[in-house]
């Protein structure tokens, strides 16, 4: 059983507290709104092309992560795959900078590395909760990690609005406001924030040595994939982990779309700009690092179980009715409820998964975790973007996220009922 202590378990969670700019400024309220409103030729065009953008990189992550992580079972490879997927994502958020009006086969190609070498990372980082923690503790482990990334997204947002997005006062750096520099330099804000605050992990958190493998790195991923064959073949053994999965395929999907929408949803329909944007952000950020905290407490003593179906509950209603709200107040209720959900449904995710996890398989099932939150991944954003196109409405997009996070809800109340 892993002993925790102070410094590897914060050195763990610090991890959380670097990636999460990226979801926060990149994914879900600056870049995304940039990329919609002035890269591409329109704004309906642009939902669905980052909508497609997002769904290819989820199919990609989908096909890598479980592969990538039977390989770093093999060899004890986590930190370095860490590492370098860290390096990746640093660099190709920093590359957002670069793309400006039409450049759009740009932006997309730097924004869909990025969000594969960010997910990839998040996959290895993942992992190591089962080295750092007992297993009793998971929960409160795991849901203190996503409050504290909630609080490095909403640290990141106040410096993005102070000093690059307020509409009173001059960008730093002698940044300009034309050709919108002000508005890209945040990419690179995040790309620093990202770089800096993932050094604790790989300096303070060690791993356990894996039994040398002989065989070369092609050798192994090719029995990688015959090992995932075989782990799927005999899932029936895992059966409440295996239709926790099922379940997770569609109601991750539906987070999915809220970080990839959420922010063009408010510009487009609510008239958000790029200042309200950053104090709905901080608003949203401080609720779910609220939620992810309180949950944290609690969820060791009422289940994972309960808590993941809390959660969804509270998604559900809310995102239902943003379809029929028409003013700015109303949104902001419905945005406040589910920002106080989405960590708790996420990290409670991450809990389950990791204490019905064969230790030894730790790295393995973390990738079948990604995979489930990532097979399906591209549904969510693929069919909000092909909607808005068809219809030419945001809202008949917006209807896809509560119907998926039913389906998953359903599932998940059903089959895995004998899980606490």
């Amino acid at each position: 059983m892993p002993e925790s202590s102070s410094k590897r378990v914060w050195s763990w969670a610090c991890f959380d507290f670097a990636n999460s700019a990226f979801g926060t400024l990149v994914l879900t309220f600056v870049f995304n709104t940039y990329f919609t409103t002035v890269i591409a030729p329109d704004q309906n065009t642009g939902t669905t092309l980052w909508g497609n953008t997002v769904a290819i990189a989820s199919l990609t992550i989908a096909l890598l992560s479980p592969m990538l992580g039977a390989a770093a079972d093999a060899f004890g490879w986590k930190k370095r795959f860490l590492a370098a997927t860290t390096l990746l994502a640093c660099l190709a958020i920093g590359a957002l900078y670069f793309p400006m009006k039409g450049d759009v086969k740009m932006a997309l190609w730097f924004f869909g590395i990025a969000l594969v070498a960010t997910e990839l990372s998040i996959v290895f980082n993942n992992a190591f909760l089962t080295e750092i923690a007992p297993k009793e503790k998971h929960g409160k482990v795991s849901g203190q990690a996503f409050a504290l990334g909630y609080a490095g997204g909403l640290i990141c947002l106040f410096i993005a609005l102070a000093g690059f997005l307020s509409d009173n006062s001059d960008p730093w750096f002698g940044l300009s406001k034309e050709g919108q520099q002000h508005v890209r330099a945040t990419n690179v804000l995040v790309a620093v924030w990202f770089a800096v605050f993932s050094i604790p992990i790989l300096l303070w958190v060690k791993e356990k040595k894996a039994t040398q493998h002989p065989d070369g790195f092609l050798r192994v991923a090719r029995q990688s994939f015959r090992r995932l064959g075989e782990t799927f073949r005999h899932i029936r053994e895992y059966r409440q982990l295996f239709w926790m999965l099922v379940a997770r395929l569609f109601y991750n999907d539906g987070l999915v779309a809220i970080f990839s929408f959420g922010g063009i949803y408010a510009t487009i329909v609510f008239g958000f700009t790029f200042q309200d944007l950053m104090i709905f952000g901080i608003a949203l950020n401080v609720c779910s690092g609220v939620g992810s905290l309180v949950f944290s407490f609690m969820e060791d003593k009422i289940g994972s179980r309960i808590t993941i179906v809390i959660s969804l509950i509270g998604l559900v209603l809310p995102t239902t009715a943003a379809l029929f709200i028409t003013t700015k107040a109303a949104f902001w209720v419905c945005a406040v409820v589910i920002g106080i959900f989405l960590g708790p449904n996420q990290s409670a995710s991450r809990a389950f998964l990791s204490r019905l996890t064969p230790e030894d398989k730790a790295n393995e099932f973390f990738g079948f975790f990604a995979f489930s939150g990532k097979a399906t991944a591209f549904l969510g954003p693929l069919l909000y973007g092909q909607l808005v196109g068809i219809f030419d409405s945001q809202r008949a997009g917006m209807a896809v996220i509560p119907v998926l996070m039913i389906v998953g809800m359903v599932i998940f109340l059903v089959k895995t009922r004998d899980v606490a």
